[in-house]
């Protein structure tokens, strides 16, 4: 039988079950489990995902219930500034399922035609890979909801994929309770650029090395630094280093 995947793909092995569940049970931190989603979408030929709790019905930024993710700062703003919250079919079906289901932005443009907006911002998603997004409502021991939403170009699954990556993410969302996420702290969010900038702060780095090593401007990392500073309280950022590791940004 001839085989048709490609050296890439060949490359990027799906998980096996049980060595992903060992995995999530020894994350320590969001930054762990940061680095264990990526590498587990990608895997599944999904670039980007995105954990958060569910938002209520009166709930306007999507932000502000994201606990981990690495959709792009753009993406996360013009969601919200469109208040797609309240708009969104994918959040009014988490409202009323507990079944993990897709959404296919293709057919999402065609339908909003008449909207404009709508149909500008599923063509800036599809900008960035995200064409089809495949969600998994999930609720942690105390009753918590949320969800966590694997987008890229796959639009399709087959039903064991569907069935690990449904597992997965159970245990993902359950560990980040664990772990003390984002509801337990304050609501403090961290992005993954921003953990990334504090993390090589930690390590002695300056503003203008960190540049170098991520390939954007200094301008841009003292940014997201200065973001980090006031997200966590802190006076500065030695301070905000400090914090971070005590509240398992960072190790």
């Amino acid at each position: 039988m001839q085989n048709d995947m490609t050296a890439e793909e060949i490359g990027r092995e799906e998980p096996n079950g049980s060595d992903a569940s060992a995995e999530i049970a020894s994350l320590e931190t969001q930054f762990d489990v940061v680095r264990f989603l990526r590498r587990t979408g990608e895997s599944f030929s999904l670039k980007h995902f995105i954990a958060f709790l569910l938002p209520g019905f009166e709930a306007e930024k999507l932000g502000a219930h994201s606990i981990v993710s690495n959709w792009p700062a753009e993406v996360i703003a013009k969601y919200d500034a469109l208040k797609m919250v309240r708009r969104s079919p994918g959040i009014r079906k988490l409202r009323a399922t507990t079944i993990p289901f897709s959404l296919d932005l293709a057919g999402w443009i065609e339908g909003a035609s008449q909207e404009d907006d709508l149909a500008n911002l599923a063509e800036f998603l599809q900008g960035h890979g995200m064409q089809a997004a495949h969600v998994f409502p999930v609720h942690d021991a105390l009753g918590n909801r949320g969800a966590i939403v694997w987008t890229g170009e796959k639009r399709t699954l087959s039903f064991e994929q569907r069935l690990l990556l449904q597992m997965i993410s159970i245990q993902v969302f359950n560990r980040l309770a664990e772990i003390g996420a984002a509801w337990k702290t304050g609501q403090v969010v961290l992005t993954e650029r921003e953990i990334e900038c504090l993390s090589w702060t930690a390590a002695g780095k300056t503003s203008l090395e960190i540049a170098e090593i991520l390939g954007l401007s200094e301008h841009t990392i003292n940014h997201y630094l200065n973001q980090v500073t006031r997200k966590l309280e802190a006076v500065n950022r030695t301070q905000a280093v400090v914090k971070a590791i005590r509240r398992g940004f960072i190790t």
